[in-house]
């Protein structure tokens, strides 16, 4: 053993190289909720990622934002008697175009901090995992209102420019944010689970895509066939519209609004399609909170 003092013996050396301690406020959870909804809102249309990922997300706003514009203009210039289109079949034409943002953007807010492992980071901090989950699907619902609801203020603007009933405008516009707003919460919560299910985008995006368009279609066809079986608007075609995101809630929207439209349902198919609205919902972010539960315990 040395004979050295211990105060020789010692070969590292601390140095003072100006960290200060942080004593301001801590947030807490709110906050970075907060910043984590407004950061996914941000990558859900690429801004502050790559020019690449921007492509896709401003080009399908563009194909919502550019046809209403010119309609607008239409409508503006040649003093129709009455509007062309409502707000709610404006988002009915554009279906496929709202399935292509969702299946684009869906993945890209939970695939890839899956795919990359970034999860086990957030989740490390006080952010619990039902935080995460909310945050994240949170950021959906908005990034899709504003696909869905910026053609809808367009297309309101050019109705009082138009000089058409301001009453009646009004209506037709709640009408079209609330079938945008029923449609967001539904579409955010079926692509979340899909995509929070597998760190593969591309296997996410193939099945978003495949839910919706097989749904849809499906229902029309069977809609079809069941009308051509019995009388118009059947029951049981009626029903049938449970089956697709679009025409379950254009279904709801008629029923909460007493809008107009072929299907107006009854105070029983309306609470019908009410509950298989809450469930699906309730179900869909159930399942995408377990889904980082089980990510959470490794």
């Amino acid at each position: 053993m040395s004979d050295q003092p211990y105060e020789q013996q010692r070969s590292g050396v601390i140095h003072d190289i100006g960290y200060r301690h942080y004593d301001g406020p801590r947030l807490g959870r709110f906050a970075i909720w907060q910043a984590l909804v407004v950061s996914s809102l941000r990558h859900a249309y690429g801004l502050g990622r790559s020019g690449k990922s921007k492509v896709m997300p401003l080009l399908l706003l563009a194909v919502m934002v550019v046809p209403v514009a010119i309609i607008v203009g239409i409508e503006t210039a040649l003093k129709f008697d009455e509007p062309p289109l409502t707000p709610v079949q404006y988002i009915s034409y554009l279906q496929a175009v709202i399935a292509l943002y969702l299946a684009a953007q869906a993945p890209q807010l939970f695939s890839r901090d899956l795919r990359y492992r970034s999860i086990v980071l957030y989740l490390a901090r006080p952010l619990r995992r039902t935080d995460y989950a909310l945050a994240k699907l949170t950021a959906l619902v908005m990034a899709l209102m504003i696909l869905i609801g910026l053609p809808l203020v367009i297309l309101y603007a050019g109705a009082l420019l138009a000089k058409f009933d301001f009453t009646d405008m009004t209506k037709e516009f709640l009408s079209g944010l609330v079938a945008a707003l029923l449609l967001s919460i539904l579409l955010a919560a079926i692509g979340g689970l899909i995509s929070a299910a597998t760190p593969r985008r591309g296997f996410a995006v193939a099945a978003i895509i495949a839910v919706l368009i097989v749904s849809f279609t499906a229902v029309v066809t069977t809609t079809a066939i069941l009308n051509s079986q019995a009388e118009q608007n059947s029951t049981a075609a009626r029903y049938t519209s449970l089956g697709s995101p679009f025409t379950l809630v254009h279904v709801l929207q008629s029923f909460i609004l007493h809008g107009g439209g072929e299907f107006k349902p009854t105070a029983v198919q309306g609470l019908v399609f009410a509950a298989a609205y809450v469930v699906l919902v309730a179900l869909c972010v159930w399942g995408v909170n377990s889904r980082y539960a089980k990510v959470a315990r490794g």
